[in-house]
């Protein structure tokens, strides 16, 4: 027995001392409680540095926002405007096919004030260009228009001559027929640009009036083409400006429904100073609409005053147009055109080409419309056929 208790009593002992042992001293409390305090000390910048890092974040996020919000406001707000037109045609004229996209135009214009404007045409015609190519880039406007007052205004910079109806307006769905008229084609001769400054004053309502100074036509004086019109627009490239030219019109539009309008032009010398060739160019034309039923017409004139012109007849030539139309709905009309012109109205020969045009057009939107029309041509120049096109604008 008593070794039994002696045996309970040293193994008491024993654990006695072993729990003694197993507990810290105080100097190894003190250094577990430093080490817990620097580790708190460095969760806590490693926090810190967390919420730094996230209000960075919050604002360059809020930076962000505010100039996508900024950006968005200037884009909705922009004064910078984009637009164009473009036209697909397809001729069968006497079994002569051709199809061609025959003009792809993009607008570009900015308002810088409420009285300053700028505007801008750039044309790509027949598809491609280049040497040998058939096409042509052509900068047909870029000019600066300023509102000096209330009634008139001031452009400058290569802008559209303010004659004929066909001129100033001739996006696809704004006219019939695949083609635009042979009449303001050949002699006014649209589409026709020059550089210079012009004018434009209203009035009173429906009344207005244009003047313009811009650089002249420079027709060639021998071959085929000698004194003809058209041949002679430079374009505004490497123009010559020997002798400029002066445009002036009245337009008259106070009928609801009704444009009347006339334009005078003057230039001292077509021939920028080879022959001293005056010529003077006289346009009117009539547009009336009454509900469903437009007829337009118009006439265009030149007289040129050189002895070499008169040789070959052309020193006066002369054209006119009669149109009318009728829109079934608004999504088609239906139209007919007679045109009779003369390059050569000044030889005693019978000259006068003629031709006759009559279709419809299909408008699937207002800007955007789908053209057939059958054409018949007799006079100087003969052949029938037909034509389909495809026009835009936005």
């Amino acid at each position: 027995m008593k070794v039994k208790n002696i045996a309970i009593v040293i193994t008491s002992l024993l654990s006695i001392s072993s729990a003694y042992a197993a507990e810290p001293s105080n100097q190894d409390l003190l250094d577990m409680l430093k080490k817990q305090q620097a580790q708190i000390e460095t969760l806590q910048q490693k926090l810190n540095q967390t919420d730094k890092k996230v209000e960075l974040n919050d604002e360059k996020i809020e930076t962000t926002v505010t100039v996508i919000e900024e950006n968005l406001t200037e884009t909705s707000n922009s004064k910078t405007t984009v637009g164009g037109y473009g036209e697909l045609h397809y001729n069968n004229i006497e079994d002569n096919e051709r199809i061609d996209f025959h003009r792809f135009v993009m607008f570009l214009g900015h308002e810088y004030t409420d009285s300053i404007r700028f505007f801008s045409e750039l044309e790509v015609e027949h598809a491609f260009s280049g040497d040998g190519k058939p096409g042509e880039v052509e900068l047909e406007q870029a000019y600066i228009e300023i509102d000096l007052s209330e009634n008139t205004t001031l452009k400058t910079g290569v802008f559209l001559v303010p004659v004929g109806m066909t001129n100033e307006t001739h996006e696809p769905p704004a006219f019939y027929g695949v083609e635009r008229n042979p009449v303001e084609k050949n002699i006014i001769p649209a589409t026709w640009w020059e550089a210079g400054a012009g004018f434009n004053t209203r009035f009173s309502d429906g009344l207005s009036a244009d003047f313009a100074i811009h650089s002249g036509l420079n027709v060639p004086t021998d071959g085929s083409k000698s004194f003809l019109i058209r041949s002679g627009r430079q374009k505004v490239a490497k123009a010559s400006a020997d002798s400029l030219a002066y445009t002036a019109r009245i337009k008259y539009t106070a009928i609801p429904g009704l444009e009347l309008s006339a334009s005078y032009q003057v230039q001292t010398d077509v021939t920028q100073g080879d022959l001293g060739a005056a010529a003077n160019l006289f346009t009117a034309h009539g547009a009336y609409n009454n509900g469903n039923f437009s007829l337009r017409t118009l006439y265009a004139t030149w007289d040129i005053d050189s002895t070499e012109a008169k040789i070959i007849g052309r020193d006066v030539q002369e054209g006119y147009y009669i149109e009318p139309s009728y829109k079934i709905n608004p999504n088609f009309g239906l139209f007919a055109r007679y045109n009779a012109w003369d390059n050569n109205a000044g030889d005693p020969a019978n000259t006068e080409k003629k031709q006759t045009n009559f279709g419809l057009n299909y408008w699937p939107h207002e800007d955007v419309v789908f053209k057939f029309d059958f054409e018949n041509r007799n006079g100087a120049h003969d052949g029938s056929g037909f034509n389909l096109g495809v026009g835009y604008q936005f």
